[in-house]
């Protein structure tokens, strides 16, 4: 079955091996038949600051570039979403990209009388490829991944995509040309896989 697959820079700079693990990425899904699109996070023209959250009757008027966003996501099976871990999180552009478009009547709908929200990105996949500086070792024994669990639970699962799949890629600063490559050579394998 043929896959349409949405690539998300989260890295400020396309000038950023965030950059080209997606590159990687996206040569492995196009040979095996996969259609690819790009969204560069930095190239949109729109306000970061969900400046009154839900509380008002409408929500901020949509840019353009964020209307478009939303319409390659709804055209998407799967998602794939590349940023560095700054401060134990993503930049705050690609915080606030998601704060602007996973709105209510889009991401997800609140029903009178149900608890949970329905998930309007249901059938959809996501991975994330997240680099960093810290050793993963102590990211996943002494933080505990807890970055993902909130992303998992909090974010992308709130709206439906499933599965959800982290790929670590660290720590970035002490690595080598030849484990960089072997990084990349991962992301174009995982691209293959079309996961």
């Amino acid at each position: 079955m043929k896959k349409n697959i949405l690539l998300i820079l989260g890295h400020p700079s396309e000038n950023s091996f965030c950059n080209a693990l997606l590159n990687a990425y996206s040569a492995g899904a196009e040979s095996a038949g996969a259609t690819c699109k790009i969204i560069y996070i930095s190239r949109l023209n729109f306000n970061v600051n969900l400046a009154d959250g839900y509380k008002t009757g409408e929500a901020m008027q949509l840019e353009e570039d964020l209307v478009t966003s939303q319409q390659l996501i709804q055209w998407a099976d799967h998602v794939v979403l590349a940023y560095p871990n700054w401060w134990g999180f993503m930049p705050a552009i690609t915080k606030g990209f998601i704060d602007r478009i996973f709105l209510p009547g889009f991401a997800f709908k609140n029903h009178s009388g149900k608890i949970f929200p329905e998930k309007l990105l249901k059938g959809k996949s996501l991975r994330l490829l997240v680099t960093m500086d810290t050793p993963k070792l102590w990211f996943y024994l002494i933080y505990r991944a807890s970055q993902y669990q909130i992303l998992k639970d909090i974010v992308f699962g709130y709206v439906g995509f499933d599965p959800i799949r982290f790929t670590t890629f660290g720590f970035i600063r002490k690595s080598t040309d030849k484990l960089r490559s072997k990084w990349l050579q991962k992301a174009e394998q995982l691209g293959k896989l079309l996961k």
